[in-house]
């Protein structure tokens, strides 16, 4: 009997042994039996530790804007699988994902594949048929290792570099950037979206002849009285502010316009302005509707809060966190940037996400390591701890839901 899609994501949690099985050989040997081709006549990979899936939601609305027919590849997933999986703007319906895993599992024969390798290569299968203009693949974690690593790409952005998944990447920049800096390739341009990336990604640049484009150096980004500027030398583009209202969202944006610009595609300066505007990636500083206000981020590691904790600052209100983990997550740097801005944080277990998954009394141990006892509510589950934040925070305060993809993806849940 044929497995419904929901049926084939619970068999593939459960084919291989790992959740994370870094390493390019088993996929790349899949691929080569399934004959996976190019996924498109240009492909843009996008790696880094923070705004990946902005800088892909930019990169996929400039160019739908020029006319150009796309693919976007991106992970996690808040609701629904396939929003992993789009094409011109439409996320892939369960029928064709479906198809997908099928012919894969047929493939495989006796090698195994994760969750992630079997949804990277049922999306590079899916963007060959599709006679794409430019395919669009995030990556999942790191980059030398990541499954998406089997395309090459004809141009790399890293959006920043820090620290997050130091179990699998390296306990520092350093080593975190070198890694990352796998999806470069020889004579191809690569976008350092970073002011200051770490010397181990420009090292790399320079070792193979990556042609590299640095940000806030070979392209520029003002920011002027109404919007923005993004130049360089014999070319510069005046831009309305991005809808997604993190101020790091002008440095991803920017770095996609470098990318395209990089591939000499034809994208009028009207779809830049239009794709800079219209662009959307659910669960980035997104407000809900109603009282009080309730914001959507998923700020999950030191970085992210640091930007979460900018914009915080620059809009004061009184804020209620709702937050939760995983239990791999760095707890002290996040409370330590976010602690002086949240007048409460009210906690729920994550339990979707197997042995990352932290039990609540126990995130409110770690996180009582460094915040007082009494600004720590533990709930039997998230929507209880959003009900009661809600409660606390009253009709002129907010409520700032954050921590994962898991945690948003229960405040946009229905009921």
């Amino acid at each position: 009997m044929a497995r419904t899609l929901a049926q084939w994501l619970d068999y593939q949690q459960r084919v291989h042994p790992k959740s994370i099985d870094m390493g390019l050989e088993r996929v790349g040997e899949v691929a080569k039996r399934l004959g996976v081709g190019r996924p498109a006549r240009h492909v843009i990979t996008v790696g880094g530790t923070n705004g990946k899936g902005s800088t892909v939601a930019f990169l996929e609305a400039i160019a739908r804007a020029a006319g150009l027919r796309t693919g976007a590849y991106t992970s996690p997933h808040l609701l629904r699988y396939n929003e992993r999986v789009r094409i011109d703007g439409t996320e892939a319906a369960d029928e064709a994902l479906v198809a997908a895993f099928e012919r894969i599992e047929a493939a495989r024969g006796d090698v195994p594949l994760t969750f992630f390798e079997f949804g990277t290569l049922a999306a590079l299968l899916l963007f060959e048929a599709a006679d794409l203009d430019l395919a669009i693949l995030e990556v999942g974690l790191g980059g030398r290792l990541d499954a998406t690593n089997i395309v090459d790409p004809d141009c790399a952005v890293i959006t920043t570099v820090d620290l997050d998944h130091q179990d699998y990447l390296g306990e520092d920049r350093e080593a975190i950037g070198a890694e990352k800096a796998g999806i470069l390739r020889a004579g191809k341009p690569c976008v350092l979206a970073e002011k200051d990336p770490p010397s181990s990604v420009l090292r790399r640049a320079y070792a193979i002849g990556a042609f590299a484009i640095r940000g806030h150096s070979d392209y520029l980004v003002d920011v002027l009285g109404a919007g923005w500027r993004w130049r360089e030398p014999g070319y510069e583009i005046e831009l309305p502010d991005p809808a997604m209202a993190a101020p790091a969202q002008r440095d991803n944006a920017a770095a996609a316009i470098a990318a395209l610009r990089a591939l000499d595609l034809p994208v009028p300066d009207a779809a830049i302005r239009e794709g800079v505007a219209s662009a959307r990636a659910p669960g980035r500083l997104q407000v809900l509707a109603g009282e009080p206000e309730t914001v959507l981020d998923v700020a999950h590691n030191p970085q992210g809060a640091r930007q979460l904790a900018a914009w915080l600052q620059a809009n004061p209100k009184t804020t209620v966190a709702v937050f939760s983990a995983l239990a791999d997550k760095d707890l002290g740097g996040v409370c330590e940037a976010l602690a002086p801005w949240l007048q409460a944080w009210h906690l729920g277990p994550i339990t979707d996400a197997g042995r990352r998954g932290l039990p609540v009394d126990e995130l409110a141990r770690r996180l009582g390591e460094h915040l007082p006892a009494d600004i720590l509510h533990p709930h039997r589950s998230l929507a209880d701890a959003l009900a009661a934040a809600r409660q606390a925070a009253g009709a002129q305060g907010r409520v700032l839901v954050f921590g994962s993809f898991h945690t948003v993806a229960a405040a946009m849940s229905p009921g």
